[in-house]
């Protein structure tokens, strides 16, 4: 598929609270670095600010970022700072805030409640912003998260942060998150034949509460993230040919296709890579193709 005059909005839309954004947006951790932000060889800051521009000119108004997205030379937040202020009207910036790295980019222990406003402040400082529109509790494996949350909805009715969402949780830590203050989204690992254990019912569920679903590593799972070759099964690769397009492109539109309420946030340091994911939300699948596709993420699960 000729993917040079697609842009984000034949995706869809979808409302971040009171924020419409496009249902493919952009993820800002392969910025920093050419497998990952942890490691890797530092991305050339000059290509890494090109195709943030790039993102906004071909209508992506949903970035996530953090403020642990940094190597050794570059912060995706900087990044950011530096390729869009002032910031288009309709931009919106999710960032995410529980892990945490120390100045040499060591990972440190999951913040504590009280440490959550100096990371929001940090993510401010950084991304030259007087409020965050969105904020992910990222859960780091604690049994509850609703200290942590609540600590959050403090700064949202300080006016820090406009809207809160969730990552790396289970169905019943949205509800404890509920019982404290709205849930814009939820954002959990997931994409065709990877569901996170609580994946499926997520999607699910978020769609009957109306909250986005947005899922990271939709393209290539934990192999992307090592730097390592991706298979893909042959009905998958039937369908990216009758499509003329990628099997990243599939995988991409089939999360898409699992509900208008799932988003979906790739990220990439390569122009050419960026062009195609976003032209994979105008690929639309037939009912015969996504039986096919559901089966296969059926199976794996």
């Amino acid at each position: 598929m000729t993917s040079e005059t697609i842009t984000a909005d034949t995706s869809g839309t979808w409302k971040l609270g009171d924020l419409p954004v496009h249902r493919l947006g952009f993820g800002a951790m392969r910025l920093t670095g050419n497998v990952a932000f942890h490691r890797g060889t530092p991305s050339d800051r000059t290509r890494s600010v090109a195709v943030l521009r790039k993102a906004v000119e071909l209508g992506v108004n949903h970035i996530d970022t953090a403020a642990f997205y940094f190597s050794a030379l570059r912060s995706a937040n900087e990044l950011i700072n530096t390729a869009l202020a002032p910031y288009p009207d309709d931009l919106v910036i999710v960032t995410k805030v529980g892990p945490y790295r120390d100045y040499s980019g060591e990972w440190a222990t999951s913040a504590r409640p009280d440490q959550l406003r100096g990371h929001v402040e940090e993510n401010l400082r950084q991304l030259g912003r007087d409020h965050l529109d969105v904020v992910n509790l990222r859960r780091m494996g604690q049994d509850s998260i609703a200290e942590h949350f609540g600590a959050l909805a403090e700064l949202r009715e300080a006016g820090l942060v406009r809207h809160l969402g969730v990552s790396e949780i289970e169905p019943r830590h949205l509800d404890e998150a509920l019982a404290i203050a709205p849930v814009v989204c939820v954002q959990n690992r997931y994409g065709l034949g990877r569901p996170d254990p609580a994946g499926d019912a997520l999607v699910r569920i978020c769609g009957e509460r109306g909250i986005a679903f947005v899922p990271y590593f939709a393209v290539g799972g934990e192999a992307a993230l090592r730097g390592t070759a991706e298979t893909h099964d042959d009905e998958l690769l039937a369908v990216a040919r009758a499509h003329d397009a990628s099997p990243a492109q599939v995988r991409l539109a089939w999360t898409l296709h699992q509900g208008p309420h799932v988003l979906a946030i790739p990220g990439t340091g390569n122009p050419d890579h960026l062009a195609e994911n976003v032209a994979a939300g105008a690929l639309r699948f037939t009912d015969e193709e996504l039986t096919r596709l559901n089966a296969l993420h059926t199976r794996a699960g």
